[in-house]
């Protein structure tokens, strides 16, 4: 297992709220539509980046993290296995505290060189999910 309920409470109660979701867009038959509602119900800011840069329940959308002008906590990841570990990459290098890859999202390469980078990090697991587990 890629994250530890341990790990899945630091990062959703201690990382920050300011969470980027990779693969967000205004198409509210994805996955990421809803778990980013959900996530702000949570509490948490929720900063779309796809390469639309479409506003998003209510936020500024980027092309990339790159772009976001103000620091993220957590990088919430809904794009394929094979583009994830690049983006796991990116989060290392804009700062973010932690790395999240939803449900089928899994490189445990990029898991590996994300937690070497001092990062948190979940993998195949969905926020929206983990949230009412809580308690």
């Amino acid at each position: 297992m890629y994250g530890s309920p341990e790990t899945i409470r630091r990062i959703l109660t201690e990382s920050g709220d300011t969470w980027a979701v990779v693969g967000l867009s205004n198409n509210e038959r994805r996955a990421a539509y809803g778990v980013a509602a959900v996530l702000q119900r949570f509490g948490k800011r929720v900063v779309p980046v796809h390469p639309k840069a479409e506003t998003v329940h209510g936020e500024q959308g980027y092309a990339s993290l790159a772009d976001i002008p103000f620091p993220v906590d957590v990088v919430d990841v809904f794009v394929n296995s094979e583009l994830a570990g690049a983006v796991a990459d990116q989060a290392v290098a804009v700062g973010a505290k932690a790395v999240w890859f939803q449900l089928d999202v899994v490189d445990v390469e990029a898991y590996a060189r994300t937690r070497e980078a001092g990062l948190e990090m979940v993998m195949d697991r969905c926020p929206a999910i983990e949230i009412p587990r809580l308690g």
